[in-house]
């Protein structure tokens, strides 16, 4: 095999940056080359969300039949035709993600045109970035409309560097311009959901180990996330202005502000439902303590324990430290679930144990649980390691990030010490 090296001679080489990035070959086919472009496990069925959250049988169903309603059935309100777009909204551990799961998993069963892109910090890299989104979205449109596979493999062929371009370019190439070559029916229910738009990281566009700052202007060349997020944002409130563009858009993230300045815009008022925010209109302690009793059944049945544990007030007491937040009951279930040592009667009676420090924080009994787990292991300092380790960095290197990919596998043995090939 020929080498670019060959017959070269006084060089050396100080930096040597290699991306290696697996993509199937497109074997001359477009459709192909878009399938190799999207983030399978951004899927509301992706293998990857195999253990996703999702809203226990009984609950949530207010809010589920709320945004469900909206998919639909129009609203006779002639004021309200322009409605395309539904923000759900509201803190983290509210159960944003897992209501809509269900409600993408209500419109599967239901025969409803379903297109989803779930956005997560701790998954795979293109879910927690924008570059696979739109061709995510037009891979799941082609499936469902096959008319649109001869105009999008037609946008594929036109331009060889689309997947390069920016999201407004895509839209318009992989989605709205086919969208109108052919007829949609107009009659046929179909919503795009978005879930944790919030968690998407800046895409970086120079080099990670240059330094971020222009030395013309002084400035910072690095994007922040709420850029990314916008853009975002931006090209769906474009589809949804589009007439040829037929279905409605649900997206779900925290308050943050990019979000609330987005969704009060004057300008697109019209544009917008209220936006759907999970407070105490929900109820979320009813549905909570229904979660609660429903898992310490389970438990009681698998484990064969009495029939009166665990007491109602104790079940009070895990409700009131939940403070509205489902994640603070699920991790409490999963802790005592999924932990290797100890009784469940050890384990709850542990969790009752953890109180939180005085402070300002908003979840404190699930801060304090969390900081409970991590010094109950064997190895604390093992442990805060590998969350440095998931965050993308390696504590005590010098601040060395591994800002586009996971960290390699040998230095996560290292840091581990655990045996070769055991973190591949």
């Amino acid at each position: 095999m020929n080498s670019f090296l060959n017959d070269a001679h006084d060089f050396s080489i100080h930096k040597l940056k290699l991306n290696v990035i697996n993509r199937a070959p497109s074997n001359g086919d477009p459709l192909n080359d878009l399938a190799s472009h999207i983030a399978p496990g951004a899927l509301h069925d992706s293998a990857e969300r195999c253990d996703a959250p999702k809203c226990h049988p009984e609950t949530r169903l207010a809010v589920q039949g709320e945004i469900y309603s909206s998919i639909v059935h129009d609203n006779p309100d002639p004021a309200q035709k322009m409605v395309k777009i539904q923000w759900v909204t509201g803190p983290a551990g509210t159960g944003k993600s897992a209501i809509m799961g269900s409600v993408a998993d209500t419109c599967k069963q239901d025969g409803v045109l379903v297109i989803t892109f779930f956005f997560a910090s701790y998954a795979s890299a293109d879910r927690r970035r924008k570059t696979a989104f739109i061709p995510t979205l037009a891979y799941q449109l082609t499936q469902h409309l096959p008319a649109l596979k001869g105009p999008v493999s037609q946008a594929i062929q036109n331009d060889p560097l689309l997947f390069k371009k920016n999201l407004h370019v895509q839209m318009e190439a992989l989605i709205l311009t086919p969208l109108r070559q052919v007829t949609v029916e107009s009659k046929v229910p179909g919503v795009v959901l978005v879930d944790g738009v919030d968690e998407c990281e800046a895409e970086q566009f120079f080099d990670s180990h240059a330094s971020p700052v222009s030395p013309r202007a002084g400035e910072s060349t690095e994007r922040m996330k709420d850029q990314d997020q916008l853009e975002i944002l931006q090209v769906l409130r474009e589809a949804a202005l589009d007439p040829a563009f037929p279905f409605r858009i649900v997206i779900a993230s925290r308050p943050e502000r990019v979000f609330r300045e987005f969704f009060n815009n004057e300008s697109h008022k019209s544009l917008f439902a209220p936006p759907l925010i999970l407070d105490e209109k929900y109820n979320p302690n009813a549905d909570i303590l229904l979660f609660l009793q429903a898992k310490f059944s389970e438990i009681r049945r698998r484990y064969n324990l009495s029939p009166s544990w665990p007491s109602p007030e104790i079940i009070a007491t895990l409700l009131d430290q939940a403070s509205g937040q489902f994640i603070y009951a699920a991790t409490i279930i999963r802790y005592i679930t999924a932990s290797r040592h100890g009784s469940p009667y050890t384990l709850l009676d542990q969790v009752l144990k953890v109180k939180p420090s005085s402070g300002t924080n908003s979840l404190p009994h699930l801060d304090a649980f969390y900081t409970h787990i991590l010094q109950s292991s064997q190895k604390p300092t093992l442990a805060a390691k590998w969350l440095w380790i998931l965050n993308g960095e390696i504590p005590g290197w010098g601040g060395i990030f591994f800002s586009t990919t996971s960290p390699p596998a040998f230095l996560v043995n290292l840091l581990l010490q655990t045996d070769n090939n055991n973190a591949e």
